[in-house]
């Protein structure tokens, strides 16, 4: 694959008619930063999301949290994941939190019911309430505590841009990897209340390539083969992250991120992958990552996604169009 084409159109269909359509800006970038093949347009802002958690997930190692703590790639899987809160996942990072002597209440990232439906309907047939552990960003938010106890920060207001978690360490490695400047950019807030910066798309698939490229042992090298090692702490039963790293071949690593967003690195073809879904849609951005790998010939099918209706009878699909 090489050059710059238009939009990736992502087609759903009901009774052999295109019934919604999603338009995707997407890129490829070698390990040099060279543009290998772009689709509608490489340079929009995009803001990430939970797709550089990788990135923000750096300095829990760097800092050397990671090793004080005795954290293993299930922590580091989980410090990197948006994971469906199944009891696996909830008892993990609740378990992470107190290696470092903190509870659910410590974190900021708010609550949700799970992700994963059979999860959500069991807790809510409990009647427990759902506490922060259940956030899907609650690994992420476990591994800024780590940094903040190692390094005698305080946990009170930890997500905060002013607060030297994020304004020493999380944000400069988003500039260090994505090669961006943000002295004087003012971050939106992200889902889980952390910042969020605008990047250009290629820049995101820089940081992906840069990460996928580092030497082993590394802090880059430690997260994303915790990430292939647990891919179920990734993100979990039916998800497209532990699907796609679990079938993929090349080393393949990916993150999606909210509203569209999603990121990978194929290390062995030192390559690094970015797209972003115009209109936010989900749906069509693990179909688009399926398609670019498939493409790649480092996964083994296009996976196009079903449309069922209430009763779970096929009725359609979301693919990529031709």
């Amino acid at each position: 694959m090489t050059g710059s084409n238009g939009p990736i159109r992502v087609e759903v269909t009901r009774a052999g008619c295109v019934e919604s359509l999603h338009e995707v800006d997407a890129v490829i970038v070698s390990t040099s930063g060279s543009v290998l093949e772009s689709w509608g347009d490489p340079g929009r802002l995009v803001l990430p999301r939970s797709s550089v958690k990788p990135i923000q997930a750096v300095p829990l190692i760097t800092s050397g949290a990671a090793d004080a703590f005795n954290l293993t790639d299930l922590e580091l899987a989980l410090a990197c994941s948006s994971h469906n809160a199944e009891p696996a996942h909830v008892s993990a990072v609740v378990r992470w939190l107190g290696m470092v002597g903190a509870t659910p209440e410590d974190l900021k990232c708010g609550t949700h019911p799970p992700l994963y439906g059979p999860a959500a309907f069991d807790l809510a047939r409990s009647g427990v309430e759902p506490d922060a552990s259940y956030n899907n960003c609650s690994g992420k938010h476990a591994g800024f505590l780590s940094v903040c106890r190692h390094e005698g920060l305080s946990f009170d207001r930890y997500l905060e841009a002013s607060h030297p978690l994020q304004r020493d360490s999380v944000t400069p490695a988003l500039e260090q990897w994505c090669g961006i400047d943000l002295s004087g950019q003012v971050p939106g807030v992200d889902g889980c209340g952390i910042p969020v910066w605008p990047v250009p798309l290629s820049h995101l698939a820089n940081g992906w390539v840069r990460m996928g490229a580092g030497r082993v042992g590394s802090a880059e090298y430690r997260l994303l083969s915790a990430m292939r090692s647990e891919p179920f702490y990734v993100a979990g039963t039916g998800r497209a992250c532990t699907r796609l790293i679990l079938d993929s071949t090349g080393g393949t690593v990916v993150k999606t991120g909210a509203e569209g967003v999603f990121c990978g690195t194929v290390p062995d073809d030192g390559i690094g992958i970015a797209l972003k879904v115009r209109d936010g849609a989900s749906r069509a951005s693990g179909v688009v990552m399926a398609w670019i790998l498939h493409s790649l010939g480092r996964f083994p099918e296009t996976d196009d996604e079903v449309v069922t209706n209430q009763a779970g009878t096929v009725v359609g699909t979301i693919r990529v169009g031709t």
